[in-house]
């Protein structure tokens, strides 16, 4: 059999065999869970969890990356992070030292104003000229830290469509397949309007044909379907690419798809939403790649605004961060969706309804799409991860490091508190000396001594106050760092 016949399931299967079949100690693996059933999905991640060799997996499944890897490392703007732990605690140490950053920077704008006020009030007084110069070196170092936006806060905003009761869909003995094969048959249900309904089960079961047959692309072997009064269908699938326009461009797509009442800036929301920006609009669709083809098509899908999404693998070309903003925007969406996805991040942020295919057969399954990953996996014989247990890892390699900065920077705020009272003395006793000279003009060599030694003090005293100052600035990047 040749193998490009088979669906994508089966390729990846075929691909993951072969890959094994060399007992190699190290697995390199990119996307291995695209288009993979969720019971070979779980039987892979059994596999992996008791591999004695070493992998390396690049995914944009959450849940996949949570059961299988134990460290993490991100591609973001160019940079490559590694963190000794797992994709959870990875993004809950990110998002703290988005935090930390934030705080930092309010730390650093209320040094600026505390700094900035001295020197506004003595920068005209000649007795304070030396700690004005100080604290104006000690306000140009004071730096506050360019904060890149959080990539996980980003959001798509699909244009809303009216909300409505009834039923969306309704088959009636329907019977799906191909000429001469019957995949599935007898299938009679019904599915109401702003449904979210995830169709699973195993690959070559019907899941993709079922979508196929509802959006019209194959008619049905038996029995009818038919979608409510004027409800209007959007089918994506990864074959219709066919259906763009070579010479046409990214943006000039995207506003013929786009509904006539949508402004210009919700069109260019919608096109950064899927990672077209600048110089992207411009580019013609003959030279995008097959995943940029993918996410135009779901871009411009969602400018016609239609009543019902029928999605055959939406998330395939998507990063984590879309994966999950997608998911959240469309459980929002006011219409009806219908969707196989092998992402079950995607499944458990938008799934309110399960069907399932399987044995022929098409029907609502009675539980959560929860309780059908918890079915499936005890299917497979295979434990399931018990993250509750899992070690803090952040917490063990930071922990030691953390107490002993907290502890050196109590230690140099109280040097500092000293510092400052001291300086403020000296100052108080300086001012008191100068205004003797201007009552009492009679030389005196004991106070002539003194202030000298005074201006000397001072002197060394603010130094070591701005060193002081910048230690403790240098205590607070590293904390954040840290994490």
């Amino acid at each position: 059999t040749v193998i490009t016949t088979f669906s994508g399931g089966a390729q990846m299967r075929v691909k993951l065999t072969a890959l094994l079949l060399d007992d190699p100690n190290l697995l390199v693996m990119d996307e291995p869970t695209n288009y993979l059933d969720l019971q070979t999905q779980v039987a892979l991640e059994d596999f992996l969890r008791d591999y004695t060799g070493g992998f390396i997996v690049v995914s944009h499944d959450r849940e996949f990356l949570k059961d299988t890897c134990e460290q993490t490392v991100e591609i973001e703007r160019g940079k490559l992070i590694y963190f000794p732990g797992g994709i959870e605690e990875y993004l809950e140490h990110k998002e703290e030292v988005f935090e930390q950053q934030k705080r930092f920077n309010k730390k650093v704008e209320a040094k600026q104003r505390h700094v900035q006020k001295f020197v506004d009030r003595f920068r005209a007084q000649a007795s304070k000229v030396t700690q004005v110069q100080s604290r104006l070196k000690y306000l140009a170092k004071l730096k506050k830290i360019d904060i890149q936006h959080a990539l996980k806060t980003v959001r798509i905003y699909i244009p809303p469509v009216e909300s409505k009761k009834g039923v969306a869909l309704r088959m009636l003995d329907l019977s799906i397949g191909y000429p001469g094969k019957v995949i599935a048959s007898g299938i009679t249900l019904d599915i109401e309007r702003s449904d979210k309904v995830a169709i699973l089960g195993e690959n070559g079961q019907g899941k993709s044909t079922l979508l196929k047959t509802i959006a019209g692309e194959l008619e049905p072997l038996a029995g009818t379907y038919r979608w409510g009064h004027k409800l209007t269908v959007a089918y994506y699938a990864q074959h219709v690419q066919r259906s763009l326009i070579p010479h046409e461009t990214v943006g000039g797509h995207l506003e013929r798809m786009a509904t006539r009442d949508l402004v210009p800036e919700v069109i260019m929301q919608m096109a950064g939403n899927f990672l077209f920006t600048g110089d992207d609009l411009d580019k013609t669709v003959s030279v995008l790649s097959g995943g940029e083809k993918a996410r135009l098509l779901l871009a411009g899908m969602l400018l016609m605004r239609p009543d019902v999404l029928v999605l055959d693998e939406p998330t395939n070309h998507l990063d984590l961060e879309t994966v999950e903003a997608l998911g959240d925007a469309l459980k929002e969406y006011g219409g009806t969706v219908l969707f196989v996805s092998h992402s079950r991040t995607f499944v458990n942020l938008l799934a309110n309804v399960v069907l399932e295919v399987a044995d022929g057969k098409v029907g609502l399954y009675p539980g959560s799409y929860e309780e059908y990953v918890y079915r499936v996996r005890e299917a497979s014989g295979g434990a399931t991860p018990n993250r509750a247990n899992a070690p803090d890892l952040t917490e063990k390699v930071h922990k030691r490091s953390r107490q002993e900065s907290y502890q050196e920077m109590r230690e140099k705020r109280r040097a500092l508190t000293k510092i400052e009272k001291q300086m403020e003395d000296y100052a108080n006793e300086k001012q008191r000396l100068l205004q003797e000279y201007e009552t009492d003009q009679t030389f005196s060599v004991e106070r002539d001594r003194r202030l000298h030694t005074l201006e000397t003090v001072l002197h060394h005293t603010e130094d070591e106050w701005v060193r002081l100052t910048e230690e403790i600035d240098r205590l607070d990047r590293e904390q954040w760092q840290a994490g």
